[in-house]
């Protein structure tokens, strides 16, 4: 055998530990039974009410309505450029006018003063959907910013009700492939570094994507409270994704009780503020669109939702690092107690908070940069900016977010410490090498 004999109780200065442990290596021992119990006489009933809130709150699929044509609820199908060619816009009855139709502008004068330009006149075949192989005429300006070209995949929208020559129309282009070749570059590089953890989290994010899908957004839709099918839905996202990518255990455990309170804070600050502001959550076309096909749905409470589910990835993130990171603090010294713990962690914790903040906050600010862009060209003060509701939707979602961020690292620092603590006092004992080689003595551990 290559383990390593039990230390004889003559050893470190004849002090009586002889009975050390076998686990100086590898991963952290398993907590105590009496910890375990513990965990799980939190997590059980909570994963109970998760379940309980999925069955009872299942959507059965979105709710059938009649489409509009506005926006993403139109008729869309795959289609192609077959050819383009080159006409002059009189032909077509286009104007050489600015893009945004207004005339009394400067800008206008100048468009309306330089040279013309040809328009294009694409023939485009669709090649989806009943119709398959129809063609028609799309007329792009030269100023336009979406050019098309032969061959070119495109999605075209198709409205029923219109004359016959108006039906189908251009409406954006097809990016599935270089989209789905991105996706595969990225998961290919996940396994690769990641193995089999790697695998277990694109399962995880399958997963994710799934309960999104599947039963937060037709939830959403059948009237159900938002708040409330975003805390079941975020939880269930939260419960599988943890422990299928860093697998059952009371280290895990720790970490979903992290993520669960301080998902509880956000939601609390989150309603409290949103309220206080007086966010509506209808500040776009998209959310003016919802509202009217679904006026029944609490729009400020779609707000705090996505505020919720927002914040949980990088939740998850937070939590599991500095669950590990006192989990490692613990097994390279076992003689530390549970401050000794808790300051340690807390300081790898205060260079994440650093790094976290940052990044939610400079990912909301880069989301909403076409919008900062625009205030700046209005030079607006920074106060009339941060009041509209578009830019304080997204102060309150980062600023809220943040802070759950922030308390999440001393919460879960604090209970990775007693729980790791609680743990070595009830096992017993660690190796005497290791206790020697961590305080210089092996009196020095105290049994509570």
């Amino acid at each position: 055998m290559t383990s390593p004999e039990p230390h004889p109780p003559h050893q470190h200065g004849g002090h009586g530990h002889g009975h050390g442990h076998s686990h100086a290596h590898g991963p952290a021992a398993p907590v105590s039974q009496h910890l375990r119990k513990v965990i799980a006489a939190v997590l059980i009933p909570f994963s109970t009410a998760v379940l309980v809130g999925l069955v009872v709150l299942w959507p059965g699929g979105a709710p059938p309505h009649q489409r509009t044509g506005v926006g993403f609820d139109r008729q869309t199908q795959q289609a192609r450029v077959v050819t383009v060619d080159t006409v002059d816009c009189k032909s077509v009855n286009v104007g050489q006018g600015p893009s945004n139709g207004d005339t009394s502008t400067a800008e206008s004068q100048q468009a309306r003063n330089a040279p013309r330009k040809p328009c294009g006149k694409a023939t485009v075949e669709v090649t989806s959907g009943k119709e398959k192989g129809r063609t028609f005429t799309e007329i792009v300006q030269p100023d336009s910013p979406r050019q098309l070209h032969a061959g070119q995949d495109v999605i075209v929208a198709y409205a029923p009700d219109a004359p016959h020559d108006l039906q189908y129309s251009v409406t954006d282009v097809n990016r599935r492939f270089p989209m789905a070749l991105l996706a595969g570059v990225f998961a290919l590089a996940v396994v690769v570094v990641g193995r089999l953890r790697g695998v277990m989290a694109l399962v995880a994010l399958v997963v994710s994507f799934a309960v999104l899908t599947l039963f937060i957004l037709p939830a959403v839709l059948q009237g159900s409270n938002p708040l409330l099918v975003a805390v079941v839905g975020a939880s269930a996202i939260m419960l599988i994704a943890l422990y299928m990518c860093h697998g059952l255990s009371a280290r895990t455990s720790v970490a979903v009780l992290g993520t669960l309170v301080s998902l509880m804070l956000i939601g609390l600050l989150g309603s409290l503020f949103i309220g206080w502001a007086a966010l509506t959550g209808n500040t776009d076309d998209n959310t003016g669109l919802i509202h009217g096909l679904y006026p029944n749905i609490d729009m400020s409470g779609l707000l705090l939702a996505g505020v919720i589910i927002g914040s949980l990835g990088v939740l998850d993130d937070v939590t599991v690092t500095q669950t590990s990171a006192v989990w490692e603090l613990h097994e390279a010294n076992p003689t530390m107690g549970p401050r000794g713990l808790y300051r340690a962690g807390i300081r790898i914790g205060r260079d994440h908070i650093a790094s976290v903040v940052n990044t939610l906050v400079l990912a909301y600010a880069g989301a909403a940069l076409p919008l900062l862009l625009l205030f700046s060209i209005a030079q607006s003060s920074v106060g009339t900016v941060a009041n509209s509701e578009l830019v304080a939707e997204e102060i309150v979602r980062t600023l809220v977010g943040s802070i759950g961020l922030v308390a999440s690292v001393p919460l879960t620092t604090a209970l990775a410490a007693l729980v790791v603590s609680a743990d070595r006092s009830s096992t017993g004992t660690r190796p005497a090498s290791r206790v020697g080689a961590g305080r210089g003595g092996g009196g020095r551990r105290r049994k509570k």
